[in-house]
């Protein structure tokens, strides 16, 4: 064989070399979808409202669809350890198969009043060949052989916007928490939301007292009060106060932020308008017989605002702040009349009974603490 010969043969049978180790190399580093056993996936979807993640120091509550920001499909809401962030990517259960894994955006909340966990959302893409119906989060970019993981299922999968609402105003209530047993205060509220036209209130309960939970249990047959276990105290020491340099504690009030911000996403696809308040808190229309009629006039006059303040609306809600009331105010209830609103007799008893008394039935009263929020739930984005 001739050198020029010899030279051209050595040069293509190097190429056939190189081409064939990058196909096996390729072929060897493509991902593969691995069928799902049906037995043992269901074992490993998470039944509890919060779940430890794999090899973190983090907990994730739920998944959402969510594809109002560009580029992301799902919103998981989590609590994660300020000092411990890590680089994860999210891993999908695919109607039957698992998923290429792609990079999750953490978006930590803003207030955390110096506690070492804080409220988390995390944003993630779907694969475009996945018809992803479970979520978690990895710490590595591949899942490792032989390893079980919890799944959370994807709510809220219906996002087009145009179905037909089932509910107009939802109410989260956060947090029951150290045995709460104030039936009359619960019961009074409860029955004063649904007179002004409130469809359903979610509570998120760490432990209260029997009677209260009789009560909720109630409700909860009835379709008006859904209960969400709230078992915070089982993975962390909760605070019962609001600032961690005062009170300690490994997340400000119970998870207070991340229980609300679960309830707006729990709420978005069935519930036009979503109420934040506390249980001893009552938004009073006192222009309207009911707070669909204060919305709908709301709405007309400014079409454009998503989110309404209460100390914004003053000219069409009155506040019934009791418990700020009766632990920082003596006043009586002549003292509190004003040509605009009526005023509140306070009868200290186990709750609080504010449909009687010499013709009191609201308190105009808030602070910089107490503002609070009523919100068209589809405006709610973290950042």
């Amino acid at each position: 064989m001739s050198k020029p010969i010899r030279k051209k043969f050595l040069i293509l049978l190097f190429i056939t070399i190189c081409v064939i180790t990058l196909l096996v190399s390729s072929r060897s580093t493509s991902f593969n979808p691995r069928p799902v056993v049906p037995e043992v996936f269901l074992r490993s979807v998470s039944k509890e409202s919060i779940t430890p993640l794999k090899n973190t120091k983090h907990f994730l509550v739920s998944a959402y669809m969510d594809q109002r920001v560009q580029g992301f499909d799902i919103r998981l809401i989590g609590m994660f350890r300020r000092d411990s962030v890590q680089e994860l990517h999210c891993f999908f259960c695919c109607a039957g198969y698992t998923s290429e894994t792609t990079p999750a955006k953490i978006l930590q909340h803003s207030d955390n009043f110096g506690f070492p966990f804080v409220t988390t959302d995390v944003m993630c893409q779907i694969p475009k060949t996945c018809n992803a119906t479970h979520v978690t989060l990895l710490t590595q970019t591949r899942p490792e052989n032989g390893t079980e993981y919890v799944w959370l299922p994807i709510r809220n999968k219906k996002t087009n916007g145009g179905e037909e609402k089932r509910m107009d105003f939802t109410v989260c209530v956060s947090n029951l928490f150290g045995g709460y047993n104030n039936v009359l205060q619960f019961a009074q509220t409860l029955e004063m939301y649904r007179l002004l036209g409130v469809n359903r209130v979610v509570i998120y309960n760490t432990s209260c007292g029997p009677d209260l939970d009789s009560l909720l249990q109630s409700y909860s047959q009835e379709g008006f009060v859904e209960v969400v276990s709230w078992p915070i105290d089982k993975y962390m020491n909760p605070s019962r106060g609001w600032l961690f340099s005062e009170h300690g504690g490994d997340i400000h009030y119970f998870g207070q932020l991340t229980t609300l911000n679960e309830c707006i996403y729990r709420s978005m696809e069935r519930s036009r308008y979503v109420l934040l308040n506390d249980i001893d808190e009552i938004i009073m229309p006192y222009q309207h017989d009911n707070l669909k009629s204060l919305m709908d006039e709301l709405q007309k006059q400014h079409p454009n605002v998503g989110s309404v303040h209460y100390a914004c609306i003053s000219k069409y809600v009155s506040h019934l702040f009791i418990k700020a009331y009766s632990h920082f105010f003596r006043w009586e209830c002549s003292s509190l009349r004003t040509t605009s609103f009526p005023s509140i007799t306070l009868n200290q008893v186990g709750g609080f009974t504010f449909l009687s008394g010499a013709g009191c039935l609201e308190l105009i009263f808030w602070n910089m603490f107490t503002e609070k929020t009523l919100t068209d739930r589809l405006t709610i984005h973290t950042r």
